[in-house]
């Protein structure tokens, strides 16, 4: 199992009310496509052997004898298949009947998951054919003897991580479901074996019970809907199959079809996500039940966003582009209350990130109902800066309304550079890092002179990297960009363009053209030769990079084979492990000047802050990681 991929499928069966050979065989068909297509485990509707609407014909032998032997012919049918099912059917045990999922693999029944909670309610009557499942109960089913219950959870022991819960449909729907105990035992991957009438406004309320259910125990969770062949005397079921891992669906079925739908999910991912949350409580009651099957062979085909932090959907993107703004302003708002101060001073480059901070603080003021001329635009011009980008500052400080200077630099430096003996034809880092503390210590001295506080413009790409300059740019009293990685910086400028006066529309969407510079190094025939990507890689893999690091800890092979699928056609398997090693290079070799950052507001799940979310010695080896990449 590669990086911790193990494939699921869910599967709705044409099926005949009460026919239990006809049914066996439309499972036994979907079995065996299920392995052929690489599914190590798969789960199939509530009651399908005989049909979830056979009413009162449960209480007859026939049906229950007929359910059984059809499970042992199908157990026996697919001995040779490396799967683990999960079939629903009506199982006799003492003076009950019970609803469940009889679990198999290798023609070995390993346990019947039994149905809790019996709907008794409108269209529903199970209470009339069906007992509550116990705990944990010992059942003869065909010629075996298993355990029948709630709290059965199924260990595969030679794939890791993989451990498997079921709960049958109502058991979702209520209060405090079966599978939160099953999941706090260890399991990983929950089913849901279901038959789930439907009626208008139903499915989408199905799909958020199965997300959200995801996302609280931290698993995949898999739900098999009836469909075709139940009795649509009073109720239609249309198979609405649906596969989520961790809050969000990977794969969802067409309504009104029958067949199954599969996922690649990712069992490293699950364990990672427990261990991060502290608040994670282990320890459900379980009966623990050991299966082992050989690994099933498959080709990933899970798809991984090239962009994590910019979701793909337009509306979706728009909303979280607000938000953010939002965020940012709010958290600066809070700190001007708090301090009572009436100015901030920021350097304004023209380029993206002190255009975002600009506008951040635009929208800061106008909260607090200040004076927008109480935010100073600094331009500080070097040896660097052009005349597109110097032009670009202080129209954008003119059209937001924001107080604007210009105070060279050069000299200044130059001076400097006498004082420390540097010849400045020599274009190393101290001629580049002198500039950037020389406008600090502008910025600073600013900000005493007219009692406010300097706003920090630099984004969470370059702190990941340690592209800011120690005691320089990385320096501010409060840094609104901190947590907004450099892909995302690009889509907030341009939504907040959209809404935008045409003037000001126009001079943002000039900004975003500009190539991404810290304009250090002298112009070439008056254009930027400074290219940050050029030194340290492009922007959207140092995001990939770092969003699969930080918020799942992914090791660097997993995360070099998810970019070379995901970056197909962009960039080639050499070029995404050079920038990957890289990346691991300088974020070990940063984290010094990320031990020391201002405050500033967090507003997705990857931030920084050494006093938030990311604690680590300045000193630790990276050798690990370029170990791992070495071959």
């Amino acid at each position: 199992m590669k990086d911790g991929f193990f494939r699921i499928a869910v599967a709705t069966p044409k099926i005949r009310v009460a026919d239990c050979e006809y049914n066996k065989n439309s499972v036994l068909a979907m079995m065996r496509e299920c392995a052929a297509r690489g599914a190590g485990a798969v789960a199939f509707p509530e009651l399908c052997l005989t049909g979830y609407t056979c009413g009162d014909l449960f209480r007859g032998r026939a049906l229950v004898a007929g359910a059984e032997r059809a499970l042992g012919e199908l157990m026996a049918q697919t001995a040779e298949l490396d799967l683990l099912a999960l079939v629903g059917l009506p199982v006799a045990c003492g003076a009950g009947l019970y609803n469940c999922a009889a679990v198999f693999c290798g023609g070995r029944l390993l346990g019947l998951a039994a149905k809790t909670y019996l709907p008794n309610y409108g269209e529903f009557y199970e209470a009339r054919h069906f007992s509550r499942a116990p705990e944990c109960a010992e059942a003869k089913l065909c010629g075996q003897t298993v355990p029948l219950g709630n709290s059965l959870v199924f260990r595969c022991e030679t794939v890791p991580g993989l451990s498997v819960g079921a709960e049958i449909c109502e058991d979702l729907w209520v209060p405090c479901p079966p599978s939160a105990n099953l999941a706090q035992a260890g399991a990983t991957v929950l089913f849901n074996l279901s038959a789930s009438d439907e009626v208008i406004g139903k499915a989408p309320y199905r799909r958020g019970l199965v997300r959200q259910q995801s996302a609280r125990l931290a698993c995949a969770y898999a739900y098999a809907d009836a469909g075709e062949g139940e009795s649509t005397t009073d109720l239609v079921f249309t198979g609405h199959d649906l596969i989520a891992e961790n809050g969000t669906v990977l794969r969802e079925s067409e309504q009104f079809t029958a067949g199954f739908i599969t996922a690649d999910i990712d069992l490293q991912r699950l364990a990672q996500e427990r261990l991060r949350m502290t608040t994670w409580e282990n320890g459900g009651h379980a009966h623990g039940i050991p299966f082992s099957m050989r690994e099933p062979q498959f080709r990933v085909e899970r798809k991984f966003p090239a962009l994590p932090f910019v979701p793909d959907d337009k509306e979706e993107l728009s909303d979280r582009c607000e938000k953010i703004l939002n965020l940012q302003a709010w958290g600066l708002r809070t700190r001007l209350e708090h301090t009572r101060a009436k100015r901030v001073v920021l350097g304004v480059s023209g380029g993206l990130d002190s255009t975002l901070a600009l506008l951040v603080s635009a929208r800061a003021f106008d909260m607090l109902c200040l004076d927008r001329k109480g935010i100073l635009a600094v331009t500080m011009p070097g040896f660097g800066t052009t005349k597109r980008t110097k032009s670009n500052a202080q129209k954008l400080a003119e059209l937001l309304g924001a107080e604007f200077r210009e105070i060279p630099i050069g000299e200044n430096v130059s001076r400097h550079f006498q004082d420390i003996g540097h010849n400045p034809e020599t274009r190393d880092v101290t001629y580049e890092n002198a500039q950037a503390r020389e406008r600090t210590q502008v910025l600073m001295d600013l900000a005493n002179q007219c009692g406010g506080f300097v706003i920090g413009t630099g984004d969470l790409s370059e702190l990941a990297l340690g592209w800011a300059t120690y005691n320089g740019d990385i320096m501010s009293m409060y840094s609104v960009n901190c947590s907004v990685p450099k892909t995302l910086v690009r889509h907030l400028v341009r939504h907040a363009a959209r809404t935008a006066p045409a003037d000001l529309r126009a001079l943002l969407e000039d900004v975003l053209a500009t190539p991404v510079s810290p304009e250090l190094l002298p112009p070439e025939n008056g254009k930027i030769a400074q290219k940050t990507e050029s030194i340290v890689g492009p922007y959207e893999l140092h995001d990939f990079f770092l969003y699969y690091t930080m918020r799942f800890g992914f090791p660097p092979a997993k995360i070099y084979r998810m970019a070379v699928a995901s970056f197909a056609g962009y960039f080639d398997a050499a070029t995404v492990k050079k920038w990957l090693r890289e990346f691991y290079r300088r974020f070990f070799a940063n984290q010094f000047k990320r031990s020391c950052l201002p405050d500033g507001p967090k507003v997705g799940s990857v931030a920084l802050s050494p006093r938030g979310d990311w604690r680590m010695p300045s000193d630790a080896s990276v050798r690990l990681w370029m170990d791992e990449l070495s071959d």
